[in-house]
Parts: C-alpha cells; structure tokens; sequence
C-alpha cells in the first residue's frame, strides 16, 4: 500500500521516502494539470499553454528552493495545493456547466453585465477571461516568489551565511526557461502541433530539478545547479538556430534535423530520454534510501511496536 501523510502518522512510519513520494508525483501532475486547465479554457496549443506551464512549474520550483534553503516547506498567501485547486475546481466545474471553453474567451466585463463606462479604455473591457487569468497568475507568481526569495534570504542571514548566494539557486531553472521559449519560437510545428508531448519534456525536466533538490536537502549536500536533461534541447536550439540566422541576416549553417518529421522525432527522443534518465533517478533513489534504511517502500517491513512503560 501507498503510505499517504495521515497513514504515515498512524503507523508510525514517517521516512524521506514520504517527501521525495510528495514532491515527485506532484511534480509530475503539475504539468498534466496545465495541460486539463488549458483545454478547459480552450487555449489550444500556443504561447498562452506555455505561459501557464511557466508560470505552475517557477512556482513548484521557488517553493521547493524555499523549503531546500529554510527546512520548511512555506506556502504563499495564494498557493497553489491549496486557493489553486480551489480555483481549478470552480474553473472546471463552470465550464462543464456552461458547455465548453469557449466562453472564457469573451470580454468579461461584457459577459458580467458591466456597462461600458466611458473611463474604461476598449482594451481594457474587451479583454477575456483568459488574459484576466493571466494578469491575476503574474501577480500571485511575483508577490509569491518574492515572499520565498524573503523567506530564504532571512533564513540564511540567521544562520550567518550569504542570502544572496541562495538566489544563484533560481538560475537553473531561470537557464532552461531562456531555451525553451527559443527552441518553440525556432520550431513553430512543435509549439503548434506537438505541444502536449513537449509539455510532458518540460515537466519531467522540472521533476528531475526538483527531485535532486529534494536528495539533497534531505542528505544535506550541495545545492544542484544542473539539469543534463536541458542538453538536447540547447542542441535543438543551436541546430535549429543555423536556418534562422540565414534567412535574416545571410550568415548561418545548415540544420541537421531540419523542421518537419526529423524535427519531431528529435522531440520525442527528448522525451524518451527524459523518461529513461528520470525514471532510473527515481529507482536509484529509492533503492539507496530503502538499503541503507532497511526499509521496503511501498509495504512496512518492521511494524510499528509501543514499548510497555516502566
């Protein structure tokens, strides 16, 4: 059986086996609930999906950071396990109700019954739903990873160390986020035909992140500012770079994948081979953990016994 939180209180069998189990499944929904939120809101495959993906998977990063650097997992004023789901759910449950997405893309002052009054700029009533949603995630996602940022900057100061060395923490992910947005932007036909599968990529790159993470605050060893899953897709970005410089400024080289049935089995071999690395991670992981503590993972192997008192 899988041991949940309250399981875990009752039989006495709280282990780090329970945080990497949290954090790694959630890591991994993270990116499948992008992928349910955009086709409730019917955004299709385009930049607004890979905003959202940006916006879910920084948050699942900053907090797992926050929590590497103060030992305390610290959720913001608006989290996401807790007003996100909420959210979600509303979301999910009204756009069932309504018929279909679609109404998340008229004005929402209009669809309110708001009058449009002569100081509201034509921009600003005509704009839907969606980019409501947007401007209300930008503002949580900014007010929330300054918050952490606080958080660990003050934890390190306590503990007499450099607060601002900690923040070289969010370059890693910062670094992958400068390349996928190139690589899509390079290669429209994934971000407009393949986004689901990519989408896949990017949340088990950011799972593979956030597990090393989670080892090594729990083994207490240096903070991990590497990712050698974001390899191939900075070779896809150079590779596919070549065309693009040459059609706009005449110097460039040529592609070896090109932008069409090659191009697209590259993306799915980045997914096999994000499969392959962060699956035997986990397996390794679980393993060591498991030896070293004499444990079974997913059974008790020593139950619980209360000692009789003196």
């Amino acid at each position: 059986m899988l041991l949940t939180p309250p399981c875990r209180r009752r039989t006495r069998q709280s282990g780090p086996l329970g945080e990497l189990f949290d954090h790694g499944v959630d890591a991994l929904n993270t990116s499948l609930e992008v992928l349910i939120f955009s086709a409730a809101m019917n955004l299709g495959q385009g930049w607004k999906t890979v905003l959202i993906l940006f916006a879910s998977l920084l948050t699942f990063y900053v907090q797992t950071w926050d929590e590497y650097h103060t030992h305390t997992l610290t959720l913001g004023i608006v989290s996401g396990p807790v007003e996100g789901i909420v959210t979600l759910c509303i979301v999910y449950a009204f756009t069932g109700y309504v018929g279909g997405g679609s109404f998340w893309h008229q004005s929402m002052f209009a669809s309110i019954g708001m009058p449009r009054f002569a100081f509201i700029p034509a921009i600003i009533y005509d704009l839907p739903w969606t980019d409501w949603y947007m401007v209300y995630g930008s503002v949580v996602l900014i007010f929330n990873t300054i918050l952490s940022a606080m958080n660990v900057m003050a934890a390190r100061r306590l503990r007499k160390e450099n607060p601002i060395t900690a923040l070289y923490g969010l370059a890693p992910f910062f670094l992958t986020w400068t390349v996928i947005p190139i690589y899509l932007f390079l290669q429209p036909v994934i971000l407009r035909q393949h986004l689901v599968p990519f989408v896949f990529f990017v949340g088990i790159v950011n799972a593979y992140s956030v597990g090393q993470m989670i080892v090594t605050h729990l083994t207490k060893s240096r903070f991990p500012m590497t990712n050698v899953l974001v390899l191939p897709l900075a070779f896809g970005v150079i590779d596919s770079l070549g065309p693009f410089l040459h059609d706009h400024i005449g110097v460039g080289w040529p592609s070896a994948l090109g932008d069409g049935q090659y191009q697209i089995a590259f993306m799915f071999s980045c997914l096999g081979l994000a499969i392959g690395v962060y699956g035997s991670f986990v397996v390794d992981v679980i393993v060591t953990i498991c030896d070293y503590l004499d444990i079974w993972c997913l059974t008790i192997k020593h139950p619980y016994v209360e000692k009789k008192e003196l």
